[in-house]
């Protein structure tokens, strides 16, 4: 009788495994079946389109600077403080784009629509290259003041762009991830991959932007460029409504930022209440009524929220609360994990400056050097850019293939290191970046002190800033990614979109500061009596100077980021787990497996290792024959991240 039990048990658990039950539904709106929605046969769909938009992004910025120059003739400071406001909104947008996806739209609607926009702005690009009333000037290669229309024309597109990625980067990274449930171990492990491999198409993109596109601007003109990168957005997005059954979605539950103003409202609201003697007493939705709903273990940290959770009605809970009063646990912890952020988001602001170089100073400098190879091949200037994204892709290999298995082992964390060290390394590579840029940028201005403005630079070639380009493109390797999974890891379940968001803003407000710092070292030292550091061209400059004045601050901000990073506290979700399946193991690791609860109230240093849960397991199996289990696992990437 017993063994039929088990048997019957067995059969219901492969049975419930077949199905996606993380509130994900399929294209009909029911419940997924695992076998053919999601994973990696889905995420390759999300992955290829996100190919096509970097190529086109990467194909526009990287050029920009020279196009301002070049085309619209700004100076070099009016060119970069543009290129950095455009930057700046591009990236900025999709706070609006994520919100309205989170809460409104969903993400799949909101990726349609935006890729949409992108295409107008795309459209209009080639408009005002080709359309006779619209083009630069009559004679685009020897006009000296383009038509005021074309300048409109022109920012209205790229602007158009930047409205398009707002919805687009957000929402197409966090429903890639959406495809991969974290209570199925296997699909759990594969998602960690996902945002390294995501990286790696993202940065295969940028090197045929760079490359392809780049010398199609160079060498045919840039209204030939635009119609490329239309086509190939239009064919991507063609793809991805390909594979829309396939794809496993998340409904919209309205404006994620309304629980958090509730908890805040009844915090302040019961201020003067007594703290409850014990955490225990603090209001919870009971776990048998929240079904599959995630729970946050309770934190010290910021008590003064807690009184949001504290019942006014000697514990009656029957009747229904109001909201604005009364608060769960979870959405006080999840407020919690918001205000944690904001200093994260700070510290990795100064990373984010050196980043922006990139696309600026660097591609400049790039093109007053010699960039001949051989006797009759000149690489396009914004192509150097190709070995930052080159120096990703091989950080990211390294990293995923051979560092996360060994780490993984040595740590006993599933993320092989925590998501705030991989950032940290990510900070100390743009700091030996802009150590190698200021010696690189001193000797080119040697050179041009011994030979002349003319022949000076030319006596260099571009290869010298070959290793800064690989140097920060291995550095985003490490700080991109991981900001990335920090930001989608770390946030609410109900804000995914706006956590990708919130990775991307570092990026935008970054170059806004980044403009902010150009002007204020620029009246600085010209104030001074002396020449500016920033002037009209790089040979009238000191970027060197300005190179030394960021590894300056960036070191600063990284002792400040290690020291924030030692106390921070990361997600602790109370689920109920099983153990995982490391070394090829089936995915449901055996029926003989046993659920049970974590409830460690937010103490992280002592979540049990997989083994040892898995362990302890077998023997309730032993000792509890005919019990009924319902095989679920947790992430314990968010509950063991101290461990590391």
């Amino acid at each position: 009788m017993e063994k039929n039990k088990v048997v019957a048990n067995s059969e219901d658990v492969k049975d419930d495994m077949k199905w996606v039950h993380d509130s994900s539904l399929d294209h009909k709106g029911k419940v997924p079946l695992r076998s053919s929605t999601g994973s990696w046969k889905a995420s390759l769909f999300i992955i290829a389109i996100e190919f096509s938009e970097r190529l086109s992004y990467f194909g526009i910025a990287t050029s920009l600077v020279l196009y301002l120059t070049k085309v619209i003739h700004q100076d070099l400071k009016t060119a970069v403080k543009n290129v950095n406001y455009w930057a700046g909104v591009t990236t900025l947008m999709p706070l609006f784009g994520g919100f309205l996806a989170d809460a409104y739209l969903g993400r799949y609607t909101t990726v349609i629509a935006s890729c949409i926009v992108y295409l107008m702005g795309l459209v209009l690009l080639c408009l005002s290259w080709f359309l006779p009333g619209l083009k630069p000037c009559d004679h685009t290669n020897t006009c000296t003041e383009p038509r005021r229309i074309h300048e409109v024309v022109f920012f209205l597109g790229i602007y158009l762009i930047s409205l398009g990625t707002g919805g687009h980067k957000p929402s197409l990274e966090s429903f890639g991830a959406d495809q991969f449930d974290d209570n199925h171990a296997k699909e759990r492990r594969q998602k960690m991959s996902y945002f390294n491999w995501w990286n790696t198409g993202l940065c295969s993109g940028i090197i045929l932007g760079v490359t392809v596109i780049v010398y199609v601007q160079e060498h045919v003109n840039w209204g030939a460029a635009d119609i490329i990168l239309t086509g190939v957005m239009a064919i991507s997005l063609l793809i991805f409504l390909i594979g829309r059954s396939s794809y496993r979605y998340r409904a919209p539950i309205g404006s994620p930022l309304t629980p958090m103003l509730q908890v805040l409202v009844a915090a302040i609201s019961k201020r003067k209440l007594p703290y409850p003697s014990s955490s225990t007493q603090l209001y919870e939705v009971p776990k048998s009524e929240g079904n599959s709903q995630t729970f946050l273990a309770h934190t010290r940290k910021l008590e003064f929220l807690d009184k949001a959770a504290i019942l006014e009605n000697d514990g009656n809970i029957a009747e229904k609360q109001n909201p604005w009063r009364l608060a769960t646990v979870t959405k006080v912890e999840e407020l919690k994990l918001i205000i944690n952020m904001i200093p994260i988001w700070v510290f990795t602001l100064p990373f984010g400056i050196c980043a922006s170089q990139t696309s600026t100073f660097f591609i400049k400098q790039g093109a007053i050097m010699n960039r001949k190879l051989g006797n009759n091949f000149e690489v396009p200037p914004a192509s150097i850019f190709t070995l930052a994204a080159i120096g990703m892709i091989f950080s990211v290999t390294i990293y995923d293939k051979l560092l996360v298995p060994i780490l993984r082992r040595l740590t006993g964390n599933e993320r092989g290191i925590n998501i705030l060290q991989r950032i940290g390394i990510g900070m100390f590579f743009s700091i030996v970046t802009m150590v190698v840029a200021a010696l690189v940028e001193r000797k080119r201005l040697g050179a041009v002190e011994m030979n002349g403005p003319l022949k000076g630079s030319l006596s260099m070639s571009a290869l010298w800033l070959a290793p800064q380009f690989v140097i920060i493109g291995f550095g985003d390797g490490f700080a991109l990614v991981g900001l990335q999974e920090y930001f989608y890891d770390q946030v609410p379940d109900s804000m995914r979109s706006l956590g990708i968001a919130l990775y991307l803003s570092v990026i935008g407000a970054a170059s806004f500061l980044s403009s902010l710092l150009i002007t204020i070292v620029d009246h600085v030292t010209g104030k001074s009596g002396g020449k500016s550091w920033i002037g009209k061209d790089l040979n009238s400059s000191r970027l060197d100077k300005f190179y030394w004045l960021l590894v300056a601050i960036t070191t600063l901000n990284l002792f400040l980021f290690v020291f924030f990073a030692r106390k921070y506290n990361y997600k602790n979700v109370q689920k109920v787990v099983v153990a995982d399946c490391y070394e090829g193991k089936s995915d449901d690791c055996g029926a003989e497996n046993k659920a049970v609860i974590l409830e460690n109230e937010g103490n992280l240093a002592e979540k049990p290792s997989p083994r040892k849960l898995a362990t302890e397991m077998k023997e309730e199996s032993a000792s509890s024959k005919g019990l009924h289990c319902h095989i679920e696992s947790s992430s314990f990437g968010f509950a063991g991240e101290r461990d590391a």
